[in-house]
């Protein structure tokens, strides 16, 4: 194996990381600024009330995308695998 196909390993490991957090995370974030727009609309400044709503959707998101996440990861270690296998 040369220094580049690790490389090309590596580039595509960031790219699976990526497209298997940025759904969760833009939920999270959307959640996140709604609660935010929805304290500084009605002066509510309970700490927690930022949390659960959050922790809620992003359980939601979870059970949402995880057979992409799955699939995602099960194709990339597929692509790995059968690159180590070729002599």
């Amino acid at each position: 194996m040369t220094g580049s196909e690790v490389l090309d390993y590596a580039r595509e490991a960031i790219w699976l990381m990526l497209a298997m957090a940025a759904p969760v995370m833009i939920i999270g974030l959307a959640v996140g600024v709604i609660v935010a727009l929805f304290q500084a609309l009605t002066q509510i400044q309970e700490m927690t009330l930022v949390f659960v709503p959050k922790i809620i959707a992003i359980f939601i998101a979870l059970l949402i995308f995880l057979p992409l996440m799955g699939a995602l990861l099960g194709g990339f270690m597929i692509a790995i695998t059968d690159r180590i296998a070729m002599p």
